[in-house]
């Protein structure tokens, strides 16, 4: 093994690009790692750049929201192709990095500023992002390629346009021997050529134990990037600037629990046990100081009690989407509206291996090794398969784009296609998403000041459309606009005020009509309004 990735690293110093008129990547052996010291106590709670803390004024005028549709894109967008019947369910194209992408191992897509990103590399480290004009998704068209020599296996990606157009993935430095690691940071300013910005390495980092000691995945509520770290637990990095990140804070379970995924909604964070049946629900309305939620640890069962492993999970719409691991594959579902009440909700079980799952509409995506399969989950207590789909090697995951999805294999891949494009629908897409859940809940009382607000769309968004003219807070009587940022994560979009919230006040998170859209352009039809009144 030694000597593979040797031979792997020489390759992937002295590569030189193809022929093809496609851009050459940008190659790099990655900036220093930060100094991960912890800051002081009170750091990352509050903005402290003078910039953002003299919003925090009453006196300051907090300006007029931007247009909710004053948002662009510079790509083309999702597929914008009609299909022949014939061809759903048929493979139309692959996808491969370029001759970096040595390996050929994939995971999730999405998109980003009107293209189509990719992410690649291997668990060892040694990857980049290649993004893709993919308007007519069976005839994808190279738009730009970096590489990082550090850059690991991404299960997620988090954005943040804070001060840029940044983007995080998992990390890994010194891959060849017993490696430190940690999340990395990606320039997004300029799609044709993203740039390796900055490694962050998290104390605790061992590899190569791909499970016990490393990150798994990330989370961005700008500024802070949650980490999901194995037995580590919860990593809290505040990102304000993400080439000066600092560590803030560390949750880990007693007893330990492995965690996979991690994903946040205003002040509820979803931990899941990769590879288990364990999920853990966290109050974070203080980010430096993590709470368990009561009744929010349990163990994920099935319908006949019995505890049921999931290797990823995604959170959709106040549902927990698991994807199946122990005794066959399928899909489970637990409802975590009330935190402080999960409950069961369904259930499809399969032959398969589950792997990752993404959720659009009323449908679910589940990668299950050997296939990826479909479900109609229209009725979440009578789960339907809708079909299943193949592609030579490790088949873990299934992305849906438009009225395409885009499946991609982790190992065991045919040369140069890691990836492949599938239609699933014949029409264009032109459903536009909706809100799903909104945390916290509409009418909550005894908010903490510290808070923010998100919510759960019934798709993946464009991340460009959510920003502070599309998803609005304001004080509920006065109308006085709270200023923060805003950020995007599949179906996941949080509001995070500059400055804390005053006490014993009534806000409204807006969500207005013409903003917020999916990777089509379809822009949500009907305002959506929810209050709270802080503690």
């Amino acid at each position: 093994m030694r000597r593979l990735l040797l031979a792997s690293a020489a390759l992937f110093l002295t590569a030189c690009g193809d022929d093809d008129g496609t851009p050459d990547p940008v190659v790099d052996a990655g900036p220093e790692p930060q100094d991960t010291r912890p800051p002081p106590v009170d750091a990352g709670l509050v903005f402290d750049d003078p910039a953002y803390a003299s919003l925090c004024d009453p006196a300051a005028d907090p300006g007029e929201y931007p247009a909710p549709d004053s948002w662009t894109e510079r790509g083309p967008g999702g597929p914008a192709v009609t299909f022949e019947e014939a061809a759903v369910f048929e493979t139309c194209a692959y996808l491969d990095g370029g001759e970096l992408d040595i390996s050929d191992h994939h995971n999730l897509v999405t998109m980003y500023d009107g293209y189509l990103l990719m992410p690649w590399a291997p668990e060892y480290g040694a990857g980049g992002f290649t993004f893709w004009d993919f308007s007519d998704p069976c005839t994808p068209v190279v738009h730009g390629t970096g590489a990082s020599m550090t850059m690991r296996e991404s299960h997620s990606i988090g954005f943040s346009h804070l001060g840029g157009a940044w983007a995080v993935v998992d990390q890994l430095n010194g891959y060849l021997e017993r490696g430190a690691g940690g999340i990395q940071f990606w320039d997004l300013s300029d799609t044709s050529a993203p740039t390796h910005a900055a490694d962050f390495d998290l104390p605790g980092f061992v590899y190569p134990d791909a499970y016990a000691r490393v990150s798994l995945s990330v989370f961005w509520q700008a500024p802070f990037v949650y980490v999901g770290a194995a037995d580590n637990g919860v990593y809290i990095v505040d990102a304000t600037d993400p080439t000066d990140a600092r560590l803030v804070g560390q949750y880990a379970w007693d007893p330990t629990l492995r965690v996979g995924q991690v994903q946040v909604v205003g002040n509820l964070l979803i931990a899941t046990e990769t590879e288990g049946p364990r999920t853990a629900l966290l109050d974070v309305s203080d980010p430096l100081d993590p709470q368990p939620i009561p009744g929010g640890d349990f163990q994920a069962m099935d319908a006949t009690g019995e505890p049921r492993g999931a290797y990823f999970t995604n959170f959709v719409g106040g549902r927990i989407h698991y994807a199946n691991k122990d005794s066959g594959g399928g899909i489970l579902i637990y409802d975590v509206s009330d935190p402080e009440n999960p409950r069961y909700v369904g259930e499809r079980l399969s032959d398969g291996n589950g792997g990752y799952v993404f959720v659009k509409d009323e449908l679910a995506f589940v990668g299950e090794s050997r296939f990826a399969a479909i479900y109609d989950l229209s009725d979440p207590e009578a789960i339907t398969e809708v079909t299943r789909l193949d592609l030579e090697g490790d088949l873990d995951t299934i992305t849906p784009i438009g009225n395409v999805a885009v499946l991609s294999v982790d190992d065991d891949a045919i040369e140069d296609q890691g990836s492949s494009v599938i239609p699933v629908a014949m029409e264009v897409d032109t459903r536009a998403p909706h809100v799903a859940f909104v945390w916290p809940a509409d009418g909550a009382t005894g908010v903490r000041t510290s808070g923010r607000v998100g919510v759960s769309f019934s798709e993946m968004v464009a991340v460009k459309s959510a920003f502070e003219g599309s998803v609005r807070l304001y004080e509920t009587e006065s109308g006085r606009r709270v200023p923060g940022t805003v950020s995007a994560q599949e179906t996941l979009v949080n509001f995070h005020p500059f400055c804390a919230l005053e006490p014993g006040t009534d806000y409204t998170l807006e969500i207005p009509a013409g903003g917020v859209a999916d990777f089509n352009g379809n822009a949500v039809t009907e305002t959506f309004t929810a209050t709270f009144t802080t503690e």
